[in-house]
């Protein structure tokens, strides 16, 4: 992708960041940590409504997904920016398989669109562990078309993270999730060797893992699996101190 006149590209300073899904578990810590991040300087969070946040570097910006790339602007700030889509919901919250893939599939593609038109710098997805095209289980069978055609738009880097079952504070109660994270520290030590990838991981190590991959601005589809999510997270963490 080739950058708009006077926006930042790869290994310079003032680069822009843009959070879709900014609300949720993993885009409010992809926000908090990007506004911490001194080689970030402008932080556009993309939101329904205003949340009434305020930082010197952060813009919340209105976004009708629905209507998303057919407005003049739709694209400001995405030229030479780091595109972060952590949109994800439940087919119970969805209501139905139609919205579920409007929400996981075609918002966060009509995301990519604009940022291959625009010319991003890169494109980091909140994807799912068993993530297939070919799957036969309906979520992993529409995260996977996600990655797949969002790779297909050919922006030069794009990053897909599988990670398992997410810990932190949700806004909505899902019992399943609060079930299995109870259990997860206590049963911590079952997750070694081969079943590693499958251990449970705070949405602010994902973050982390998705803003430290992009930083480094590797061309190319990568696939990002839970252990190494945990492992470049960690990394990050020892860095920064």
């Amino acid at each position: 992708m080739t950058n708009r006149a006077g926006e930042a590209g790869p290994g310079t300073g003032n680069r822009t960041a843009i959070v879709a899904g900014a609300t949720g578990l993993i885009g409010r810590e992809l926000v908090r940590q990007l506004l911490e991040d001194d080689g970030c300087d402008r932080v556009i969070a993309l939101v329904r409504r205003p949340t009434g946040s305020a930082h010197p570097k952060l813009e919340e910006r209105p976004t009708d997904y629905e209507r998303l790339g057919s407005g003049p602007g739709d694209d400001e700030g995405f030229g030479g920016a780091d595109l972060f889509c952590a949109l994800g919901t439940t087919i119970k919250k969805a209501g139905s398989q139609a919205q579920f893939r409007k929400v996981d599939l075609d918002y966060p593609l009509r995301l990519g669109e604009i940022g291959a038109r625009a010319g991003a710098r890169s494109y980091s997805l909140v994807s799912a562990m068993g993530a297939n095209a070919k799957s036969g289980v309906f979520y992993n069978r529409v995260k996977g078309e996600t990655e797949e055609r969002l790779a297909a738009l050919g922006p030069s880097a794009f990053y897909a993270f599988r990670p398992s079952l997410l810990l932190g504070e949700r806004d909505e109660f899902r019992f399943g999730e609060r079930a299995a994270a109870a259990l997860a520290k206590p049963l911590s030590f079952v997750f070694t060797g081969p079943l590693a990838n499958y251990k449970p991981i705070e949405a602010a190590a994902v973050a982390a893992a998705m803003i430290a991959t992009a930083r480094t601005g590797s061309p190319g589809r990568r696939v990002v699996e839970n252990g190494e999510i945990a492992a470049i997270a960690a990394s990050a963490k020892t860095h920064n101190r």
